[in-house]
């Protein structure tokens, strides 16, 4: 970054802290917490932030502050229940209007700008079936599974099914946690590791993920499936009425394209 330039940073993340530390540039910070010391700090010597209060996304300027849009008026936050997302929106939010951008266009264009497969592959694309929903996201350690299984906290349904993965250049905890999360967050998974081992062997990976069930709930059945194809027709076709299914894979493009495949025959009646 060009010492005229800026970079946008998450006053919450003590990583990105040490980055500003030394970063010789410009510095904004995003924060869900308005009375972070960081952004009271930053904003008190005039300093730019984007931050979350009151369910508002708002820009803080040494001492004014304007609010863009409440969060649950913009739809990538799926109605304000996914922090994360709000945190994405923040960054943004922060980075438009470090570029000029009116606060009124950055609210149109967070308004109009619709989640889908299309737009943010691998984000939080939800598919909605006649007797079901399934959900595909790239989260691949801890940090993303805490995240939606935060947003599933907020998601009715009979049964919660997890699809997941273990991504092989992880450290070994990191995969370890990421099954603990899902075995919170699931009523029932399946491991499907079909592709990415990046160095390790597939079973190794799928051993580190059992063991992290199994620590968390002893007793759960865990099935095993390493084809995307075949565990896909195997969830829909069990799925029962009213179940989120989650697929957290690590074959993304085509995890988008089986749900959309399955999704275009129900919609053609076959």
């Amino acid at each position: 970054v060009k010492r005229s330039g800026w970079a946008v940073l998450n006053a919450d993340n003590e990583y990105c802290l040490k980055i500003a530390a030394k970063a010789d540039c410009n510095i904004a910070y995003f924060s869900m917490d308005e009375k972070n010391p960081v952004i009271k700090e930053h904003c008190k010597k005039g300093g730019i932030a984007a931050i979350y209060e009151n369910g508002y996304v708002t820009i803080k300027k040494g001492d004014w502050k304007i609010r863009v849009d409440k969060a649950t008026h913009i739809p990538l936050t799926f109605n304000g229940t996914v922090e994360f997302m709000i945190q994405n929106v923040l960054a943004a939010t922060l980075t438009g209007f470090l570029w000029g951008y009116k606060t009124e266009d950055i609210k149109m264009s967070l308004a109009t700008f619709i989640p889908s497969a299309a737009h943010t592959p691998g984000r939080m694309n939800v598919f909605k079936f006649k007797e079901f929903k399934i959900l595909v996201d790239f989260a691949h350690n801890p940090a993303g599974f805490i995240g939606i299984k935060e947003y599933l906290s907020t998601v009715e349904a009979t049964e919660h099914v997890g699809i997941i993965s273990g991504t092989g250049d992880r450290r070994d905890e990191d995969i370890i946690e990421t099954a603990r999360i899902a075995a919170q967050m699931f009523d029932r998974i399946i491991i499907c590791q079909e592709k990415y081992l990046r160095g390790r062997k597939q079973q190794e990976l799928i051993d580190l993920l059992l063991q992290g069930i199994k620590e968390v709930k002893p007793d759960m059945q865990v099935e095993i499936n390493n084809s995307g194809e075949a565990t896909l027709k195997h969830i829909i076709k069990t799925a029962v009425t009213g179940s989120f299914i989650t697929i957290l894979s690590d074959t993304i493009d085509n995890a988008i394209h089986r749900v959309t495949h399955y999704l275009d025959k129900e919609l053609e009646g076959k």
